[in-house]
């Protein structure tokens, strides 16, 4: 018969450990977060996700780091050498996620949300009906400590950690999933928004050679009537020094200035009108 190995002894103390904040009760306080957990609770043996809590809130985590489709961990049990722990579930591809970024630049609610740093709940359903869902109903879940069920106390530890972080930024939910922060809002930031219509960049002059050009060089491109025509109005965006410029490298609260900017102009423009 196969024999069984459980760890035993209290866990070594960890200087600096990942420890969540949660104290006692449930820990996640957004509701993706919270979504996260209930999927956790709905698949994982209960006794372990509570050993693996109390391992979380004594910092037991040493480190993780996230990657499309894994997570891996070091936690510290009672053995000098921390445990390693992995943990996969599906990233999508590209051609998936060109179709999702297509979808949430299509809707205003998920795109403005998105953009302003924040999670919309209605998200989840349009996962769902591109048969992509948000978060996952399995886990492949491996540690090398030598204990036989899965998921072993480190492993939920490091569910838990995560699930934390996810509080601290949404993105990494779509992160596990294949796409990061900024691939996404770089790819939403260039969608146009449901009625915009096509503008011609005034700030684009076409490069020709100057030896094409000898022989009317000095004529006017159009007429000098035209000139005294009035423009048009609204011929571009209110936003389009935004989007000729490189964004600066400033966020507040996580968001990037050039997003919170974008407003602001784009309500200027309307007092113009």
């Amino acid at each position: 018969m196969a024999q069984r190995f459980f760890e035993s002894g209290r866990p070594i103390e960890v200087d600096g450990g990942l420890a969540v904040r949660s104290k006692r009760g449930k820990i996640g306080e957004q509701w993706w977060s919270r979504r996260f957990v209930d999927v956790l609770e709905d698949i994982c043996d209960a006794g372990r996700l509570a050993r693996g809590r109390n391992y979380a809130r004594k910092g037991q985590v040493m480190d993780f780091s996230l990657a499309p489709g894994r997570v891996e961990a070091r936690v510290q049990g009672s053995r000098p050498t921390p445990y390693h722990v992995t943990i996969t579930i599906s990233a999508y591809d590209e051609a998936l996620w060109t179709e999702i970024t297509e979808q949430l630049g299509a809707r205003a609610l998920y795109r403005a949300a998105l953009l302003a740093g924040e999670m919309p709940h209605e998200i989840v359903d349009l996962f769902t009906e591109l048969g992509a869902p948000l978060f996952p109903s399995e886990l492949d879940i491996h540690c090398s400590c030598p204990d036989w069920g899965v998921p072993c106390k480190h492993g939920s530890a490091a569910l838990y950690v995560l699930a934390e972080a996810f509080d601290d930024d949404p993105f990494l939910v779509l992160a596990w999933r294949g796409r990061s922060r900024d691939e996404l809002l770089d790819a939403l930031r260039g969608t146009p928004e449901p009625g915009d219509e096509a503008v011609v960049d005034p700030l684009a002059v076409p490069d020709e050679p100057l030896d094409t050009r000898l022989a009317d060089f000095y004529s006017p491109a159009i007429s000098l009537g035209r000139l005294r025509e009035r423009p048009p109005r609204n011929t571009a965006p209110p936003e389009l020094l935004l989007r000729a410029l490189d964004p600066p490298p400033v966020k507040i609260r996580h968001v990037p200035l050039v997003d919170i900017l974008r407003s602001t102009y784009r309500d200027l423009g309307k007092t113009e009108e």
